[in-house]
């Protein structure tokens, strides 16, 4: 009871003495819930991920292991009582994925486990508030399989193969699995279920690799947000295009863009304006070590932000590959 009464009822004093009414408080608590998701964004519709339907042979293993580090504004309502609202986040991530022969396509399954140590200012109103939080992050898994142009090859057969352009279908899901309390306004872990379908068409041309994606994220209602609200969200629709340059045989260098727009959310039935129409910009370097290990790196940015977080990423990831 005392731990819930520092979080929340003190919480609600400090807005009652500035004026703010319960409708007003429950607007703040909807706006200052962006902040629970920032420390999702790698798997959320910022995401840029070239060369994510590039085939693979079948019967591949790979380890992934990989650090992100993002830090920047949150852009929020100039109306609210809310300003210099700043986050940070370091999140490693484990994941493990196998591709296979699906109908004589070649699929893949995947699955990630973040862990994710943040950090969020803010003013509300006269007073500076800070939150820390560390722990298990959502659970990331994601099917995908190549509907044209990717033949299901074994590792002689796939060496052999000429390139062409492919169309790929994906599904990601991110299940409610991480660290939640609702007695905090932020959180690691998002308490809803959320679904990405995607379609995504690549085109080899020479050592040029151009891709272009489209999906969107459908969310479920988390039914107890903070103070036992029910949180709902619109779809997020997303477009990813990117063009990369293969030097060798795994070295590629790819520029990345993404726009994603929607997303607005309502608790306890009132509406937010909080609709996103926001585009990122990056770059993606892939360098080979060895015929099994490779390294990824990337960095990208908001180029054009209305709604959350205005972000500049950093990230490394580790990759091992072997054949069953």
């Amino acid at each position: 009871m005392g731990i819930e009464r520092t979080e929340r009822q003190l919480m609600v004093g400090r807005w009652s003495q500035a004026g703010f009414g319960p409708i007003a408080r429950r607007r703040l608590c909807a706006w200052l819930c962006i902040l629970s998701s920032l420390a999702y964004l790698p798997v959320a519709a910022q995401e840029l991920e070239p060369r994510a339907y590039s085939p693979n042979p079948i019967g591949l293993n790979f380890l992934l292991l990989s650090v992100g580090h993002s830090s920047g504004d949150v852009l929020i309502d100039s109306s609210l009582p809310l300003s210099n609202v700043e986050a940070q986040f370091n999140a490693p991530v484990a994941g493990y994925g196998h591709t296979f022969g699906l109908f004589d396509h070649v699929a893949s399954a995947t699955i990630a486990v973040p862990y994710v140590i943040g950090r969020a200012t803010g003013d509300v109103g006269n007073d500076q508030r800070e939150a820390h939080r560390s722990g298990v992050g959502d659970t990331q898994l994601r099917f995908a399989v190549n509907l044209l142009g990717g033949p299901a090859l074994t590792a002689r057969e796939f060496a052999t193969r000429v390139p062409r352009t492919t169309l790929g279908f994906s599904l990601t899901i991110v299940a409610p699995t991480g660290q939640y309390d609702d007695r905090k306004l932020i959180n690691i872990g998002s308490n809803r279920w959320a679904f990405k379908p995607q379609l995504g068409v690549s085109q080899p041309i020479g050592k040029w690799f151009v891709e272009g994606y489209v999906g969107a994220w459908l969310f479920t209602d988390n039914p107890d947000f903070y103070g036992g609200a029910r949180r709902e969200q619109q779809p997020v629709g997303t477009l990813q295009g990117h063009v990369s340059y293969e030097f060798q045989s795994r070295l590629w260098l790819a520029a990345d863009i993404t726009y994603y727009a929607g997303g607005s959310t309502t608790v306890n039935g009132i509406g937010n304006d909080d609709r996103q129409s926001n585009s990122r910009a990056g770059l993606t370097l892939s360098v080979p070590f060895g015929t099994r290990q490779s390294m990824k790196l990337s960095w990208s940015r908001g180029a054009t932000v209305r709604v959350g977080g205005d972000f500049t990423t950093f990230a490394a990831a580790w990759q091992y590959a072997w054949l069953n």
